[in-house]
């Protein structure tokens, strides 16, 4: 089976959230299970040189808006498995990697160059797999071009949605200057009036899948669907929900370089030294008795922020530390900065991102704090459970797939999670886990049935190939 993985962003050569990390996760787990995959992203500014070993293709010519755009390839393997770079200056080499207001054009091209690219390179893929709004592009010109060209004719595309939130809208009338002129393809787009990507995506595609199962049936409700949820109901038939996997080559409290110490579930003594470094990084007294409630996080609304400034006081009348890592929305940042000179000897504050701390975080806190109003996965509470650090969720999507509710009279549950998103329900959580803290011999139960928990990308791996069956067949 032969596997084209396309995506706008894919770690290690770029990365704005998600879908960045399971883009460049995937093709490497394909590949270790012996599927033959390739990945095609963009080269953009921001790719480091290092990962680009070779100009593969110097002349790819791209057909595009009645002329042609010299493009060309790099090839490398930074990331565990075979990836083209898409290189074309004026789309790609900006500050940012999205917010122009032709973003809709920029992958509308990277979609056409790729299916260019992929006829240059060798026997045409038996799975296009597509992910969010950026590559609703190519589902449809693949869906065209199996009736007329025999290349793509066994081709079958499944159709990830990693946000259902973000839609990639534009004007209708731009489809002709992407070589979307037939009737097929105005209908696929169509929307409300303008033109989605998503939407295209989601009908024409062959199979869908998104990065949970329980938000496979959220994107079907009115809340979660985002005016498209009469379109995943239709085709709810073709959808399944594949949790996300980590990559425990990265995320490995046995071997991970960031960490002062080293630990495993066997052994949990170096998670102590963690836990005192990352005091000490905080210049907060190193008092080991005290429970750790951290968050590495945007920002935002959707990350449930307003939840957590109601709690706060809580967690530190309760005598707690809390530290924050991230940065976002200037009213979020004010308060968080603001708890730190409140309390300054139980509050560290990190505005940014600086990933050798988000490990030494995970390996160094006692509690992680996720209640998101909605998160189509999450990774925090995967790398959490993985440190021995007990996450703290709303069931909501991949959270309410990942976390299982401590029961202490079975033994049961990896952590603790509420339903509603109130303020009283989340505290009543945190008061849980404060409680269980306190109880060595339960607290050890919860971190070792979270530390045996298989969320590796091997695992979803084999999920994806069932499901590339299934769309085979």
């Amino acid at each position: 089976m032969r596997v084209a993985v396309i995506s706008a962003e894919a770690v290690p050569y770029s990365k704005t959230g998600g879908l960045g990390d399971v883009a460049g996760a995937l093709p490497k787990a394909l590949k270790s299970i012996g599927i033959d995959s390739v990945l095609i992203t963009p080269c953009y500014l921001q790719t480091k040189g290092e990962y680009l070993w070779d100009t593969a293709i110097h002349d790819l010519n791209i057909d595009w808006r009645g002329g042609v755009y010299r493009a060309k390839a790099f090839y490398s393997e930074a990331n565990g498995s075979p990836t083209f770079l898409i290189d074309a200056p004026s789309y790609f080499h900006r500050d940012s990697i999205y917010g122009y207001s032709e973003d809709h054009e920029r992958f509308a091209f990277f979609n056409h160059a790729a299916i260019v690219l992929l006829k240059r390179i060798g026997a045409a893929p038996n799975i296009l797999h597509l992910n969010d709004w950026h590559c609703g592009f190519a589902a449809v010109e693949i869906a065209e071009k199996r009736r007329w060209d025999p290349f793509w004719r066994d081709t079958r595309t499944v159709f990830s949605i990693h946000n259902m939130a973000y839609q990639g809208g534009f004007s209708a009338g731009d489809l002709w200057k992407f070589g979307f002129g037939s009737e097929f393809a105005r209908n696929a787009f169509a929307f409300n009036g303008y033109a989605s990507a998503m939407k295209a995506g989601l009908e024409v595609s062959d199979t869908l899948s998104t990065v949970s199962r329980r938000y496979a049936m959220e994107i079907q409700t009115v809340e979660n669907g985002y005016g498209l949820d009469w379109l995943t109901r239709q085709r709810a038939h073709r959808l399944i929900g594949i949790t996300n996997g980590v990559d425990y080559e990265v995320w490995n409290p046995e071997t991970d370089p960031e960490l002062p110490e080293h630990f495993s579930i066997d052994d949990l003594s170096g998670k102590a030294e963690c836990k005192r470094a990352l005091l000490q990084a905080f210049s907060l007294p190193v008092e080991m008795d005290r429970p750790i409630f951290a968050n590495i996080t945007r920002l935002t609304a959707q990350k449930g922020i307003d939840l957590m400034m109601q709690v706060a006081g809580e967690i530190l009348n309760a005598g707690a530390y809390v530290i924050s890592l991230g940065s976002g929305e200037r009213r979020y940042e004010n308060f968080w900065q603001s708890l730190r000179d409140y309390a300054p000897r139980q509050v560290g504050v990190y505005r940014g991102y600086n990933e050798p701390l988000a490990h030494l975080i995970e390996a160094g806190a006692d509690m992680f704090l996720m209640p998101s109003k909605f998160e189509p996965c999450g990774l925090n509470q995967m790398y959490s459970l993985r440190y021995g650090t007990v996450p703290i969720v709303r069931a909501v999507g991949g959270l309410d797939d990942t976390v299982q509710n401590w029961d202490a009279v079975s033994g049961t549950g990896n952590g603790f999670k509420f339903g509603p998103y109130r303020a009283d329900r989340f505290l009543e959580k945190i008061y849980e886990a404060i409680y269980a803290f306190g109880d060595k011999e339960a607290w050890r139960t919860i971190q070792r049935n979270g530390m045996t928990q298989d969320n590796s990308w091997e695992n979803a791996a084999r999920k994806y190939v069932k499901l590339y069956e299934w769309t085979l067949s």
